[in-house]
Parts: structure tokens; sequence; C-alpha cells
């Protein structure tokens, strides 16, 4: 693959990467009628009456929304929204491609966490489910948690989840082929983005010792001298002399780079 190869898939046939169609019939008047004006006031009615027949009458149920602000994106880094758009649309085709799973992309220009929250949690009645995508830490964590708590959907933010899924996933089969308990792993952790913190926070789920981790963020290990870290790094802030990667892989036996 070349740049030139990316470039022309994202252009030809068409730009982008998805599309809308129809999943009913609309080849007569009849078909117009039925799927708009007067027809689809028959559902408006049903769902206005009983709000849970959205699910009978709609596509919402299977119809996510992912949503980016663009701040953390895959390498790129803090690439605005616009720019973000490829990757939202790249998204939205695993989702339809891999599980039959409709989804739309939306990319919004706002970093400010409330003001961010409050524009989704107003799209509830749109979406089944909301995916977060490409959120820079600590912002991320704030953001799901108030979504979660505001929105009587399911909201998931992939790029911790997604990854620690499938990292944890890793980590049993490896330990499983060595035959070494969890909760004797010495656990090193490289990153200590939204990914980083969500794979380790579900090995410690899974028994995972918090006594057992180092983790390293830009400035090295987070150890309890530090000043200034966040409460999510301040969760793994030990009691070490080790400063660097180099230190902190004395004795490990597992290493975790995000």
């Amino acid at each position: 693959m070349n740049k030139q190869q990316a470039l022309d898939y994202h252009r030809y046939p068409f730009p982008g990467k998805i599309n809308i169609e129809a999943s009913t019939s609309l080849s007569n008047q009849a078909d117009l009628a039925l799927a708009y004006s007067p027809g689809v006031a028959e559902p408006c009615h049903a769902i206005h009456q009983s709000p849970e027949t959205v699910f009978d009458y709609t596509s919402r149920g299977n119809l996510i929304g992912v949503i980016s602000n663009g701040t953390a994106v895959l390498g790129l880094g803090d690439i605005g929204p616009l720019a973000s758009k490829p990757v939202m649309e790249g998204k939205a085709i695993l989702f339809k491609s891999f599980a039959g799973i409709n989804a739309f992309d939306l990319e919004i220009e706002e970093t400010d966490v409330n003001k961010f929250c409050d524009i989704v949690a107003a799209l509830e009645p749109t979406f089944g489910g909301i995916n977060l995508e490409d959120i820079k830490a600590p912002e991320c964590f704030a953001i799901e948690d108030n979504l979660r708590k505001r929105m009587k959907i399911p909201v998931f933010h992939d790029d911790q989840h997604g990854t620690a899924i499938v990292a944890a996933a890793a980590v049993i089969n490896a330990l499983q082929i060595v035959d070494k308990p969890i909760g004797d792993v010495r656990l090193v952790v490289s990153g200590a983005g939204a990914a980083a913190m969500a794979c380790t926070d579900l090995l410690v789920d899974l028994g995972l010792k918090i006594d057992n981790i180092l983790m390293l963020d830009s400035r090295g290990v987070i150890h309890q001298q530090r000043v200034g870290l966040d409460s999510k790094k301040q969760r793994y802030a030990r009691d070490t002399q080790s400063r660097s990667l180099a230190d902190a892989m004395h004795g490990s036996d597992l290493f975790l780079g995000l």
C-alpha cells in the first residue's frame, strides 16, 4: 500500500466510505404514500403513545453513533474533528461489514467536556447506542462517565474498552500457556492514556494486583513522589525507586505498550 492508493480508496468511485440506502421499497406512488405523508403518521402516533415501539417502526435499535471531537486520533494526535472524519467513517463501515450494525459518524467541534456531553446527550432519540472515538485523556473519562449517567442507551468508548477486551483476552491466553496465575504477574505498562488505563483496570478486575504494576507516561514511571497527577494516574502511583522503562522492566513478567 502507498499514499496514492490510500487516497484513491477514499476518493473513488465516490468520495468517502459510507452511503445511505433505503431498506424498504420506494418504487411507486403507493410506496411513497406509506414511506412519507400520509402513511408515516401512523408509526409516529404509535411511538408517541408507546415510546418503546420506536424499535419496531424505525432503525434506531440497529443504529450506532460514532462520535468524536478529533482530539486523539489514532497515531495522528489532535487533528480536530474535520480531519478525523475518514477515521470515523472507517469505524462506521467496520460496524456494518463485520456485525451488520448500521452506524453514522458525527464529528463535533467542541472540546469543553460539559458542552460536548450536552450535544451528545441531545442525540439520544436518534441512536440505539453511542460509540465514542478518539477523544483525548483525561477528558474522555469524564465524558464517558457523564454520558453513561445521563443517557438511557449504551455508551462505549472504544479506545478504552475495545482495546481492553482484546488485550485482556491475549493476557488470559498467554498465562494459560505458561501456567501462571494472574495474581502472581508483574506488569509494566508503557502509556497512561485512555487505552492504557482501561486495559490495566480490566486486568486488575481479572485479578492482577495493583502493587505488581508499574505504569509509565511521557515523564517516566508514575510514582508516589510525582506531583500533579490526575485521579486515574494516582491509582497506579507506586512507592518505587524505578524511574525509567529500563528500571521498570527488571523482574517483570508482562509488558503492555499503548
